[in-house]
C-alpha cells in the first residue's frame, strides 16, 4: 500500500508540475506575440490620434511615410495624381524632402512639374509639395495640385496683354493721323482723306472698348435674373437689320427660316447681342454675292426641350487647328481680315460666354473654302413647349416639319428637312 501511494503521489506531482510548465509556456508564448518587433515597428506604425480624420478631409493630396519611406497612409487624391505606385512615393524630389526633413525635423515647401500620367503630350501638371515631420518617425506630405490656378493667371495675363496691344493699335493710329492733318491743313483733299481714316480708328476703338464692356457684363452678371421668355424670330430679325448695311454693300442675301414661334428664357439684350455677333461674322468673312442663313428648330436633349439657332455663311471657312481656340478672347483665324473688316477678337468669347450662361452652348462646323455653321442652343421656354403640343399646324405651315404626336415633340420629317431649306449647303448641321 505505501508503494502504491508513494506512485501515486508522483504521478500527481508532475502532472502538477507538466501544467504548470505548460501554463508557463503559453503565457511565455503570448508575451512574445504581443511584444513589438523590429519588422513590425517598420511595417505596422500607428497614426496620431485624429490625423487620420484630418486628412480625409484636406483638398490637398496627403501622403504619410515611415522611417523606412513607405507610405503608411494616402488621400486618393494622391494616388489620382500618380504620387503613390506599389505602396511607395513615386516623385523623387519629394522623397527626397521627406528624408531631409526626417533627419533635421524642418519644415520645407518647393514647386514642382510633374508629367501627367496617360496623356503622352508632354503636359505637365504644377503642383506645390510641402513636407513636415509627423510625430518622432512619420513624415506628412500635402500636395496641392496649381495647374488651374496657373492656366487661369496665364489667361489673365494674356487678357491685359492682349487688351493693351488692342487699345495701343487705333490710339497710336489716331496720334499720327492727328499729326498727319496738321502738317497738311493747308492740303483740303489731305485733311479730308485723313479725317476719314480717324474716323475709322476712332470707331473701331469705340467698338473694342464696348466689346470689353459687353464681355466683362456676361462674365460678371446673372443673366437669368431678368430672363423672360424672349421670341426667336425677333431676335433673327434685329441681328439681320444690324447687318443689313454690310450685306447690302457686298451684296449678300441674308434668308432666314425654320420653325417659327419659338421661344427661348433668358436675357434678351445678351441673346440678341450674342446672335448678331453671329451674323455679322458670316456676312464679314463671307465674299461678296453670296448668301447668309438663318434658321432655328426645336430639339430634345437629355435636359428638356433645345432650340437650335444655325447662322450658316459660305465663307472662307476654319481649319481644324483654328476650331480649338475660335472662342478665345482675342483670338483671330486671320488677323490682317479681322483688321480689315473692324474685328476685336472678342465677338465669340461673347457669344461662347452668353450661352454658357444661360445654360446652352455654343458649336461650329466648318471646311475651308466651303463655309461655316455656327449652332447656338438654348433652352426652350417652357410655355412655348406646352403651346406647340396644341399648334401643330402652325409648325408645318411655318417650317415643315412634322409632329411625332407619341413623343409631342416637333421633328424634321427628313434628314433634308425644308426647316433648314434656306441654308445655303446640305451639310449645315453635321
Amino acid at each position: 500500500m505505501d508503494v502504491n501511494a508513494a506512485v501515486a503521489a508522483v504521478a500527481a506531482i508532475a502532472g502538477v508540475l507538466t501544467g504548470v510548465i505548460a501554463m508557463l509556456a503559453f503565457r511565455w508564448s503570448e508575451r512574445e506575440q504581443k511584444r513589438p518587433t523590429r519588422t513590425s515597428l517598420h511595417t505596422d506604425p500607428v497614426l496620431p490620434p485624429g490625423v487620420d480624420t484630418v486628412l480625409s478631409v484636406l483638398r490637398s493630396s496627403a501622403v504619410v511615410l515611415d522611417e523606412a519611406d513607405a507610405v503608411v497612409k494616402a488621400s486618393s487624391a494622391a494616388y489620382a495624381l500618380g504620387l503613390v505606385r506599389g505602396g511607395k512615393l513615386a516623385v523623387e524630389p519629394m522623397l527626397q524632402m521627406a528624408r531631409d526633413t526626417r533627419r533635421d525635423g524642418e519644415i520645407r515647401q518647393v514647386e514642382l512639374d510633374l508629367p501627367r500620367r496617360g496623356t503622352g503630350r508632354g503636359e505637365a501638371l504644377a503642383v506645390s509639395a510641402r513636407v513636415a515631420p509627423l510625430g518622432s518617425r512619420l513624415v506628412l506630405l500635402l500636395v496641392e495640385d496649381l495647374t488651374e490656378a496657373r492656366r487661369i493667371e496665364a489667361v489673365r495675363r494674356d487678357f491685359v496683354a492682349n487688351v493693351s496691344h488692342e487699345l495701343k493699335t487705333p490710339v497710336g493710329a489716331l496720334s499720327l493721323l492727328s499729326e498727319a492733318v496738321m502738317d497738311a491743313s493747308d492740303d483740303p483733299e489731305a485733311v479730308e482723306r485723313f479725317a476719314g481714316r480717324m474716323q475709322i480708328e476712332a470707331t473701331r476703338l469705340t467698338s473694342l472698348v464696348q466689346e470689353l464692356i459687353d464681355l466683362s457684363r456676361v462674365q460678371n452678371d446673372d443673366p437669368l435674373e431678368d430672363a423672360e421668355p424672349v421670341r426667336v424670330d425677333e431676335l433673327v430679325a434685329e441681328a439681320i437689320d444690324r447687318c443689313r448695311h454690310q450685306a447690302g454693300t457686298k451684296q449678300i442675301n441674308m434668308a432666314a427660316g425654320g420653325t417659327a414661334d419659338l421661344r427661348v428664357w433668358g436675357n434678351r439684350g445678351q441673346l440678341a447681342a450674342a446672335l448678331g455677333n453671329l451674323v455679322e461674322n458670316a456676312v464679314n468673312y463671307s465674299p461678296a454675292r453670296t448668301r447668309v442663313g438663318i434658321a432655328a428648330r426645336r430639339v430634345n436633349a437629355s435636359g428638356g426641350e433645345h432650340i437650335e439657332i444655325a447662322v450658316t455663311d459660305q465663307g472662307i471657312g476654319i481649319s481644324d487647328k483654328d476650331k480649338e481656340r475660335i472662342f478665345e478672347r482675342f483670338y483671330r483665324v486671320d488677323p490682317a481680315r479681322s483688321r480689315a473688316t473692324g474685328g476685336t477678337g472678342l465677338g465669340l468669347a461673347i457669344v461662347k460666354h452668353v450661352a454658357a450662361s444661360h445654360g446652352g452652348e455654343v458649336s461650329v462646323w466648318s471646311a475651308e473654302n466651303q463655309g461655316s455653321t455656327f449652332t447656338l442652343r438654348l433652352p426652350e421656354a417652357g410655355a412655348v413647349r406646352d403651346r406647340a403640343h396644341q399648334q401643330p399646324a402652325r409648325d408645318e405651315r411655318a417650317g415643315g416639319a412634322g409632329l411625332d404626336e407619341e413623343a409631342g415633340r416637333s421633328t424634321p420629317t427628313s434628314p433634308e428637312s425644308t426647316a433648314y431649306e434656306t441654308l445655303p449647303a446640305p451639310e449645315v448641321l453635321p
